[in-house]
């Protein structure tokens, strides 16, 4: 870990001073904290999946859970996902109906964007490692952890009532049953990643996908910039100095402040080397044992090692001129994922069993990058543009710990225990009371993103660079620094209370939940750069010619350090939430289920920008203004009501099911949306404007489903959904200068998601033998999003001149389709997949004052996965992705404005287990 993760005791004491604010609302409206006090809804249990028929049985094993449940849930299991090929939670998620992949990270659910649907880790809030959102971006998470995942599109009063598109819960591995064993070893690349690219000098830690401190922020630079209160300028060095030495002078001043420059670390010139082929490399090993007649115990470890480089080409153009302003970005990406996770669990008398569960995983990006561009100052007629440099190392982590506990009140603890028969006879033997603990933290360590400004020389006709040399600008080099820390601290316990009475069930159950979080983002942006220079050859040759020593110390050359940034780059946040839930369930004659609830939420929110650099009162790290303090916190106490009506029959098949479901939810704002400060999104890199005034979006949801499973296995499935949303969170643009980007948080008038979705798991044999060994599971889902921005109106939508007062939701597509033909061998020892996953275009940006809105293409995605099995312990396993080599593509009023080819993956891999 690099030198930045000893936190300085003012940190601590600004999250502290976040976390009283929170407390503080609570105070001021009388509501009483409960004490921690162990523990919502359990953690999921679940049993070793035993495979029998290889994958198509697979596909059936979660069957059962969805039949029972009373919400619409879609489930994927481990053995399904392994077909699938998919490497992260991401990826295999868009596999779901009505689930489609942003940036390879964000899901959206039924059209809606990430902030409106929500991840659990076994049940539990977790923290995210992104770096402005609350979401959390699903590519951390390797599908080696999983054992399965469940997607609940119809919200229930035990979830957290912060629902809109739908919540997934990330069920990891946990004991099996008897002694399991596995190694696994693998090898791929990518068609574009198969020669030269993009890398320079890092540090020796890099495979482990850690930083050994040579990117770090050295401790010299802190020491001067509190030194001279957070001005490092050269007259503020010479003034500071001036008041201790009158005898000081410019020349010693501008020692001073180059020094700071050669604390950076600028061993950074671009090379191009050979792309290494990809390895994987996965491990583990668990058992349980019986230890006299009422005890198991067990455990379960395993961990995984995977790297990774990618290549890609990315070209972006101005809709309104696109022949003379383009951008041309080649990217080279350098990736180390690691996970581990370890179970231990006891079960007593069968009745009572207690786990815990630990999940570490680390995930690192290394980014070279070089873009070539052309803008409203410099066309490609006039024969000169811009290249930038851009170094980002940017390593997540997160580390959660859980402890569960389920148990129940049945025969064997009644007669070991015959006292609590006694006092306890009426209650019924199904009985149970739940509980858990989740301690979470995710950080984010950027230790040194760097990007040189160059100018370049080129051909006015093709734009290729013909000469360059880094910018005559003390800001030509940007070095920033990133710190983030997200905890989440989760407990809650919950009950069920089951009787029978003639051909009636019924089912009371309830619990509570209380989940705290505390983010702290600190962001350090330094300069360095020549304002003049004795000779251009200074300027010319590789980036660490340029920002050498002996350039920098130069006399000849005027090198200057400073620090930049507006001072609200960085950030306190916290929220705490207490719920109460309960729910009455009937089950009339094994024909109809009725099912309502509700739960009651006491939800704060606080977030206050934060200078680490200040360091007066005109200039203070956390404001004082009580308005502005004020203007970032926000409280909610209300109740969310749910209910849901179920048919059950044998209509048609073995089991039908008609499930009819309402429920209110709310999307509240996510961390810093409730500021009013600005800041460069790190993701987006656009200027992004927070709003005070902005409110939670109050949801009303309704779905229908219709289940069909036949006794051989097919299934077929109907769902119509409809969303209202009032006041729903938004994205819009807004005024910025020709070059910036810029967009505000608004609420807009309201919003609509209506759709159909299909799935469907059909064998082929009832074409003929030559068949039997097919299958064929796909689902398509249709819908339709309409946004209204009503500027008129009395509760008008604050937008800055859309183009278009109504249009799609961002990120919502017409069309989402996913198809599966399997093949599973007679003798079991082969299965094949031909994987196709389709979405309709989507709005990627709106438009503002004319221009047209952007919309990402359909990407047809076309993958191969095949499994041998040459003995019982053995897997050869081989996959292909992105056969039909499609390309990524966003278009402006039928001009493309953005084009990237991901190219061809293919990988290998040799398993062995027992």
């Amino acid at each position: 870990m690099t030198a930045q993760k000893n936190k300085p005791a003012t940190q601590q004491l600004l999250r502290g001073l976040c976390m009283m604010l929170v407390f503080g609302i609570a105070q001021a409206q009388e509501i009483q904290t409960p004490e921690i006090a162990p523990p919502p809804q359990p953690a999921a249990v679940i049993d070793e999946v035993v495979v029998t028929g290889r994958f198509l049985s697979s596909s059936q094993q979660l069957v059962n859970e969805r039949i029972t449940d009373s919400a619409v849930v879609d489930l994927l299991d481990a053995e399904t996902i392994q077909r699938l090929g998919d490497s992260t939670v991401g990826s295999a998620l868009r596999r779901v109906p009505g689930l489609s992949l942003v940036a390879d990270k964000f899901v959206y659910i039924r059209g809606l964007g990430e902030r409106y649907s929500s991840s659990f880790l076994n049940g539990a809030q977790i923290p995210s490692p992104d770096l402005t959102r609350n979401v959390i971006p699903l590519d951390v998470f390797p599908t080696s952890v999983v054992q399965s995942l469940r997607v609940q599109k119809a919200w229930s009063p035990d979830l957290p009532a912060n629902f809109g598109g739908g919540a997934v819960d990330i069920r990891t591995k946990g004991i099996p049953d008897a002694f399991t064993a596995l190694f696994e070893i693998g090898s791929g690349y990518n068609s574009l990643s198969s020669g030269a690219g993009l890398s320079y000098a890092g540090g020796s830690d890099d495979k482990f996908g850690t930083d050994d401190g040579t990117r770090a922020l050295s401790p010299n630079i802190l020491d001067v910039i509190n030194q001279y209160q957070g001005d490092v300028s050269v007259q503020n060095i010479l003034s500071t100095m001036q008041r201790q030495d009158p005898t000081a002078t410019m020349a010693d001043a501008q020692a001073v402040n180059r020094s700071l420059g050669l604390e950076l670390n600028r061993n950074i010139g671009v090379q191009t080397n050979n792309m290494p082929a990809d390895i994987r490399v996965r491990g583990g090993i668990g058992n349980q044992y019986e230890v006299g007649r009422d005890w198991e115990l067990g455990f379960g470890i395993g961990g995984s090692y995977q790297t990774d480089w990618r290549k890609t080409t990315s070209v972006a153009t101005n809709f309104n001129f696109p022949d003379q302003r383009t951008s041309t970005e080649e990217e080279t990406t350098y990736s180390v994922n690691m996970a581990g996770t370890a179970s231990l669990g006891a079960t007593f008398l069968q009745d009572h069993t207690i786990a815990t569960t630990t999940l570490w995983l680390r995930n690192t990006d290394d980014e070279t990058a070089t873009r070539d561009f052309f803008n409203e100052n410099r066309e490609i007629q006039d024969g000169l543009g811009f290249r930038g440099y851009r170094l980002q190392y940017e390593q997540r982590e997160m580390l959660t710990n859980q402890v569960t506990g389920t148990h129940y009140l049945g025969d064997a603890t009644r007669e070991r225990f015959p006292f609590l028969d006694r006092l306890l006879g009426f209650v019924p033997t199904e009985t149970s009371i739940s509980w858990f603990l989740s301690d979470s933290e995710a950080t984010t360590d950027i230790p040194n993103q760097v990007e040189i400004a160059s100018q370049t020389v080129t051909n006015p006709t093709t734009g290729a660079v013909l000469a360059e040399q880094v910018a005559l600008s003390n800001t030509a080099g940007d070095f920033r620094f990133t710190d983030l820390e997200d905890q989440v601290q989760n407990y809650g316990w919950s009950f069920k209370l089951p009787f029978d009475r003639n051909h009636n069930s019924f089912a009371l159950s309830g619990g509570y939940s209380h989940a705290r979080k505390a983010r702290s983002y600190r962001q350090t942006q330094l300069s360095l750069g020549p304002n003049a220079v004795a000779d251009n050859s200074a300027l010319q040759g590789s980036l660490d010619n340029v920002f050498s020593d002996s350039n920098i110390s130069s006399d000849s050359n005027n090198f200057l350090f400073d620090r930049q940034g507006t001072n609200n780059e960085s950030y306190l946040a916290a929220t705490m939430t207490d719920a109460v839930f309960g729910n009455v369930e009937w089950i009339w004659d094994d024909t109809w289920r009725i099912s309502t609830g509700a739960r009651w939420e006491d939800y704060r929110q606080a977030a206050v920008n934060w200078n680490p650099y200040g360091f007066s009162e005109d200039n203070p790290q956390v404001t004082t203004d009580p308005d502005e303090l004020a203007a970032g916190t926000f409280y909610e106490d209300k109740v969310y009501p749910a209910a849901s009506v179920t048919y059950m029959s044998d209509w048609l098949a073995d089991t039908f099911q008609l499930r009819l479901g309402w429920s209110q939810t709310a999307v509240r704002p996510d961390l810093r949306e409730i500021t009013g400060a600005s800041y460069i999104d790190p993701i987006t890199d656009d200027l992004t404007r927070g709003n005070p005034g902005v409110q939670p979006a109050d949801l009303d949801n309704y779905d229908l489903r219709a289940e069909w499973f036949f006794g051989n296995g097919d299934n077929f499935t109907m769902t119509l959904f409809r969303k209202d949303i009032e006041k729903p969170i938004e994205y819009f643009e807004s005024a910025a200068s020709d070059t910036t980007v810029a967009r505000e948080i608004v609420n807009a008038t309201s919003a609509t998601v209506q759709g159909v979705e299909f799935e469907a798991l059909k064998k082929l044999d009832f074409l003929g033998s030559a068949f039997e060994t097919l299958f064929v599971q796909g689902n398509v889902t249709l819908q339709d999003s309409e946004l209204v921005c009503d500027l008129n109106a009395a509760n008008s939508c604050a937008a800055d001149s859309p183009t278009n007062a109504v249009r799609k939701l961002s990120g919502a597509s017409d069309y989402v389709a996913n198809v599966t033909l399997g093949f599973d061998s007679p003798d079991a020892k082969h299965t094949a997949s031909l994987i196709y996953n389709v979405f309709g275009e989507r709005l990627y940006v709106a438009g503002r004052n004319g221009a047209p809105d952007g919309f990402e293409q359909p990407f047809h995605s076309l993958d191969f996965t095949y499994f041998w099995y040459p003995t019982e312990n053995i897997t050869l396993k081989l996959k292909a992705q992105n056969l039909l080599d499609n390309s990524i593509s966003i278009e402006r009023n039928g001009i493309q404005t953005y084009a990237e080819d991901p190219g061809q993956t293919f990988g290998i891999v040799f398993s062995w287990s027992l």
